[in-house]
């Protein structure tokens, strides 16, 4: 079940962080401005859970009527409550990163996103005592060099055609901000869940996952009835480029997929840690980088170039860390004896 859940997890994260930004950045590209908005389409898609956790529901109270055990939510209350404080961090983190996604190419903000892996691997020493090899330190390393080449470019071809370099430069760090909030977010949830004191199932999961995403979205909410912006949605999809419908259907598509992102990678924290859900959102950074440039029509230059190389070079080189130390572990169990050896013995006098 772990494993099945781990490459559901996986799949789930692959088809939101390659469509969601995508889409996202098509939002700002044709005619959006409201950053806001953009954080809410980040949280908003949480009510496509109520279906499996409908399907939960009903299966708990079905075991309930045959092995007369409660059929009941296994979310604690102090479990509740973490979730209710991540999920508001979460819609911080969406705002942070719909700020940089505004001003930033889909190639650019998917490559700073890729050091959220370095900042997992900082706070999960620090938080949940994970073990560092010289293979972590080294893909941390080359990720935060990745990050830096494209900051020192910011003058060059690099920053895209009717931005400013000081607009560029604050995506850019709006950018790593989120990436840092990012990797705390996922090494606190894991921590949370090693505190939580309850089994893991996929229904806990489904829970979890539900009241951080409802909380994050109303954090987002409440800035976008001060501002008027659901009001202002009708005005801004008169005047989309590709229009209303599309503005409309580009909303709905966005909000699904980034959904589908928090669900994967927070799965992925659950089903096995929250320096694995990083390795796997780096490794997916050379997709985006691939549907950007077929889709939306961005360059390529040298600078992306040298840090997507980085970028997949520290990712290969924690990949073959963790198999090394995996293969080390398993050599080092001790063998079992064979009962006939004993009898080859000679008996002590």
């Amino acid at each position: 079940m772990k494993l099945y859940l781990v490459l559901l997890n996986c799949l789930l994260l692959t088809v939101g962080q390659v469509g969601g930004p995508l889409l996202a950045r098509t939002y700002f590209l044709h005619g959006g401005k409201r950053r806001w908005l953009s954080a809410w389409i980040l949280t908003c898609g949480f009510p496509i859970m109520l279906l499996p956790l409908a399907v939960s529901y009903y299966s708990l109270a079905a075991k309930s009527k045959t092995t007369q055990s409660p059929g009941r939510f296994t979310l604690t209350r102090w479990l509740f409550a973490a979730s209710a404080v991540l999920g508001i961090l979460l819609g911080l983190d969406s705002y942070l990163y719909s700020f940089g996604t505004s001003y930033l190419p889909v190639s650019v903000s998917s490559l700073l996103g890729s050091t959220q892996l370095a900042f997992t691997a900082v706070f999960a020493f620090l938080i949940v005592k994970q073990k560092f090899t010289p293979y972590t330190v080294n893909a941390v390393v080359l990720m935060t060099f990745g990050s830096a080449v494209l900051g020192f470019h910011m003058d060059g071809g690099v920053v895209p055609r009717g931005e400013s370099v000081e607009r560029y430069a604050l995506g850019f760090f709006m950018t790593v901000a989120a990436a840092a909030l990012h990797g705390f977010l996922m090494t606190a949830l894991e921590y949370v869940h090693t505190k939580a004191g309850v089994p893991l199932t996929f229904d806990l999961v489904m829970q979890v996952q539900f009241v951080i995403s409802m909380f994050a979205a109303v954090f987002c909410t409440v800035p976008m009835i001060i501002n008027r912006d659901f009001q202002a949605m009708a005005k801004e999809a008169v005047e989309f480029d590709l229009g209303e419908t599309k503005y409309y259907m580009t909303i709905l598509l966005a909000a699904v997929a980034l959904q589908l992102m928090i669900i994967g990678s927070i799965g992925l924290v659950f089903s096995s840690s929250s320096l694995f859900s990083g390795l796997v959102t780096s490794f997916l950074v050379p997709t985006q980088q691939v549907f950007a440039v077929i889709f939306l029509r961005e360059g390529f230059d040298a600078a992306k170039g040298m840090a997507l190389a980085m970028c997949l070079w520290g990712f290969a080189s924690h990949l073959y860390g963790e198999h090394k130390a995996a293969a080390t572990s398993d050599s080092k169990q001790p063998t079992p004896r064979n009962h006939g050896d004993e009898e080859d013995c000679p008996a002590d006098v």
